[in-house]
């Protein structure tokens, strides 16, 4: 009770209220003064209540106060469960239930004015039917009831508007930016205008750009309606596609079926659509609508706050509490006679439940196979448009398959034949740096033995011979070519003549097989170019993903050859500890990453017993030394109080004094 009071003052205290009380003055306010204070309360909430209560009377009053209580869902507490006595004690303004009201109110204020706010607009006038009856009357109620449900879409929008962040500022600075842009556009508008003027037939020039310009929104809307029109023949070759797949799985269906079995299949599908209509989905209605009812009574009804919602929560539980006691008592005072009829309802409300989770669990798997169709199509009409190739299905998927397996064993042979080339490539090429080494070494011991014999660069000139030999060999290879295509050059012309003589008897008659022939070699160009220009392709497409393949596979060794150097450092680090560790050396055994950390540890473990002592003997000393503080802080009070009877003292002193000689003052005189 204290708690609550404290609380009271603390409210009272802030704003709006200012109250200026302490726990002392509040207690002492009398009925009256707790009433008005109540009202004064009920006044910021809601301010039709902004009334002095001395002007009217006790009961109009109460009947006020309890009609908003009402509105705002205020319910009294456990100790006062008759609603007269409720009533009584706000009359006379008894604390036991003021108290509560105030503590009640004081805790919500912001939730309590949204909610009275919203019970002048959203609490509906019942009337009644008979005046219903009357056309004006009943049209009136509809509009009223319209207008509420206005006032609700407004509300929540209002309420997003609120919560979304926009600022009314901003609005503010982009509607004067707005206006500025507007302003500006005019004035370059008239502006554009005058400078038109000067010019001869703005006004066909004027009309014609509008035209363009009608024109062009032509333009854009017949794009538009383009693209429409493709997206709807896009979803209609989707629906073909679909269908012609549906088709094909029906026709390989009947192609191996019986009509036995197409009948049973139709009679299972029939039985199965059959509870859906009849069972299934009736229930699945009626559950739908009634949550809907109760979303709309939720809907109708003002907005709730947490404390109410947890009211409304503890209550739930208590009813279900409730409930299931009876159950349990009406199953042990009606036993059954007969327990076969109960097992058989066990049964039969098993075998439901079964099977609507299998009804429910074939039509999950029937809505899956429709979307994985859909993907299907999805997949295929995507592939089409990158390669413009079917997918492969079938037969002719394990034969593209096989082709595959081929070529990937002719690719791994090939690889291993690269392999072997760069392996001896490899050999070459360090049997060459091999002989370079030895030819260098060769030169120079030669070099050596011609110093030393006194014959230094014989070896240099005798090369420098030998290639001036070569490069005259060279030349006179040379001129003979050219004296030989100068004969050449005099004899081509006479031979060329001799030739165009015998070619002009022979041409009439060979035209005709030569120029059937040029055909045949033309076609058979052509095939054989078209095969091997697609030849080409799909080797340059196995190419690429035969190197993609051999780029992962590089990469996917470089991974592993990272982690097997990290897992290498690893491991030497671990090899260093473990030799550190064991090494006969107290030196060395103290850089030991484990007796460092027994080291960390055992001090930690000093510390934490240290402090853990420190903690027991605080406990331990907690109580004298608070016992201690409170009679320092007595003593201090008390010399406080010794201090300030000295100063009074002392001051009554002076002032006698003061009195005594002014009394002798006036007898002397």
């Amino acid at each position: 009770m204290s708690d609550q009071i404290k609380s009271i003052v603390e409210k009272l205290n802030k704003e709006p209220f200012k109250k200026n009380y302490n726990l002392i003055t509040f207690d002492s306010l009398e009925s009256m003064q707790l009433l008005q204070l109540l009202n004064d309360v009920l006044g910021e909430i809601d301010p039709k209540h902004v009334v002095d209560i001395r002007e009217e009377m006790p009961e109009q009053t109460a009947k006020r106060m309890l009609s908003l209580l009402g509105i705002l869902k205020y319910k009294p507490p456990g100790s006062i469960t008759d609603l007269s006595t409720f009533r009584q004690g706000l009359v006379i303004g008894s604390k036991p239930v003021i108290h509560p009201v105030l503590h009640w109110l004081l805790q919500r204020t912001n939730e309590l004015k949204k909610r009275a706010y919203l019970a002048r607009f959203l609490i509906k006038l019942e009337v009644p039917t008979e005046f219903l009856q009357d056309d004006p009357v009943a049209d009136t109620n509809k509009q009223y009831e319209d207008l509420m449900e206005a006032f609700k879409n407004l509300h929540k929008e209002c309420e997003q508007l609120k919560t979304s962040g926009f600022s009314t500022a901003e609005i503010r600075r982009d509607i004067t930016a707005m206006e500025e842009e507007k302003d500006q556009l005019i004035k370059r508008v008239e502006r554009l205008k005058k400078r038109v003027e000067t010019v001869q037939n703005h006004q066909r020039m004027l009309e014609i750009a509008r035209q363009l310009r009608v024109e062009k929104e032509r333009e854009e809307s017949l794009a538009q309606q383009k693209q429409e029109q493709k997206n709807q023949l896009f979803h209609a070759e989707q629906r073909l596609q679909r269908v012609q797949l549906q088709l094909k799985d029906m026709q390989h269906a009947v192609v191996d079926s019986k009509p036995e079995s197409l009948m049973k299949r139709l009679e299972e599908e029939i039985k199965f659509n059959s509870y859906l209509c009849s069972e299934k989905f009736p229930r699945e209605l009626e559950s739908k609508k009634q949550s809907l009812y109760f979303l709309q009574k939720v809907v109708s009804e003002p907005a709730m706050g947490q404390s109410d919602l947890n009211e409304l929560e503890t209550k739930i539980n208590g009813v279900n509490a409730q409930i299931n006691q009876l159950i349990e008592k009406r199953m042990m005072k009606y036993e059954p006679i007969d327990s076969k009829f109960s097992m058989y309802r066990q049964q039969a409300s098993i075998i439901s439940r079964k099977k609507e989770a299998k009804a429910e669990e074939l039509q999950a798997a029937k809505e899956e196979m429709s979307s994985m169709e859909k993907q299907m199509l999805q997949k295929a009409n995507q592939a089409r448009e990158l390669d413009g190739t079917e997918v492969l299905k079938g037969d002719e998927f394990k034969r593209y398959v096989n082709k595959l397996r081929s070529k990937n064993t002719f690719y791994k042979k090939k690889r291993q034949e690269i392999a072997e080339i760069t392996a001896e490539y490899g050999i070459l090429q360090r049997t060459e740096e091999l002989l370079k080494q030895r030819h260098e070494a060769i030169q120079q011991q030669l070099q050596a033995i011609e110093d030393k014999k006194g014959i230094s660069g014989y070896s240099y000139t005798q090369e420098e011979l030998e290639r001036v030999s070569a490069a005259k060999s060279e030349m006179d290879e040379m001129k003979g070519r050219t004296l030989d295509n100068m004969s050449e050059m005099v004899i081509l012309p006479n031979l060329t003549i001799v030739f165009l003589f015998h070619l002009h008897d022979l041409l009439p008659s060979s035209h005709q097989e030569l120029t059937q022939e040029c055909d045949e070699k033309k076609v058979q160009y052509d095939s054989c170019a078209a095969g091997l220009e697609s030849n080409r392709s799909t080797l340059e497409q196995e190419v690429k993903g035969l190197r993609e393949e051999c780029i992962q596979e590089e990469s996917c060794y470089h991974h592993t050859n990272c982690m097997k150097k990290n897992l290498e450092i690893q491991l030497q680090r671990a090899k260093d500890e473990m030799k550190t560790y064991v090494s006969p050396d107290p030196q060395d055994r103290r850089k030991a990453i484990r007796e460092q950390y027994t080291r960390m540890i055992l001090e930690q473990e000093n510390l934490g017993k240290k402090l853990r002592e420190k903690q027991k003997a605080v406990r331990e000393s907690h109580g004298p030394n608070m016992k201690q503080a409170k009679m320092w802080r007595d003593f201090e009070q008390l010399m406080e109080c010794k201090r300030e009877c000295f100063l009074k003292q002392q001051n009554q002193t002076s002032v006698g004094q003061v009195i005594q000689e002014g009394g002798e003052d006036r007898l002397v005189l």
